[in-house]
């Protein structure tokens, strides 16, 4: 009995001095790190993407476009999360020349093709492109229809212009879906 008292004493001391610290428990088990920040599956996609440093340029983004309130939203949504480096990866200029107010429309519509609506986590994904014989459609809320693929582990988003973005990340869920780091950002059609 008296040590079980001490147990349950040192844990109480253990529990209060973290929180004395200000230390906060990891992300949910099963949930990675994004850009050095834990990911709570408790908070909303904007919620946890402000806090990612690997996606500071998303976020930029996604304010410039007028899309933070959807995006808080009750979903459920599926994104495409292209890193800072996916963004730097474009034309000179091209991420500066979205951001100006005139091209709120293009913006709005690139990030959105980065949107599903629905909870799809990479399980789910590799079905659909199993069913699919390799290659599954993925209307996107934007209008877009890009096309997931899988080679091993890795689920690959091939967009309207033949990029394909790899997920490094996968299953990044959250209170109001779910999501997927890439390596690429999706454009449409031309």
């Amino acid at each position: 009995m008296f040590k079980t008292s001490l147990r349950k004493s040192l844990l109480a001391t253990v529990v209060l001095g973290a929180a004395v610290l200000g230390l906060s428990a990891p992300a949910s088990a099963g949930n990675p790190m994004v850009g050095g920040a834990p990911m709570y599956a408790s908070k909303n996609i904007i919620q946890n993407a402000v806090n990612s440093k690997d996606h500071k340029t998303l976020v930029a983004a996604v304010k410039a476009a007028g899309l933070v309130e959807t995006l808080q939203g009750k979903g459920p949504f599926t994104v495409f999360a292209p890193t800072d480096a996916a963004f730097a990866a474009l034309p000179a200029g091209t991420v500066e020349t979205l951001l100006k107010p005139e091209n709120k429309a293009k913006l709005r519509k690139i990030l959105t093709c980065h949107v599903v609506a629905a909870d799809a986590m990479s399980g789910a994904i590799k079905k659909m492109v199993a069913d699919d014989n390799g290659a599954h459609p993925v209307p996107t809320v934007g209008g877009c229809e890009f096309t997931a693929k899988y080679q091993g582990d890795t689920i690959m988003i091939q967009d309207g212009q033949g990029t394909v973005a790899h997920v490094t990340i996968a299953d990044v869920d959250q209170s109001n879906g779910v999501i997927h780091v890439i390596d690429r950002v999706l454009l449409p059609a031309s």
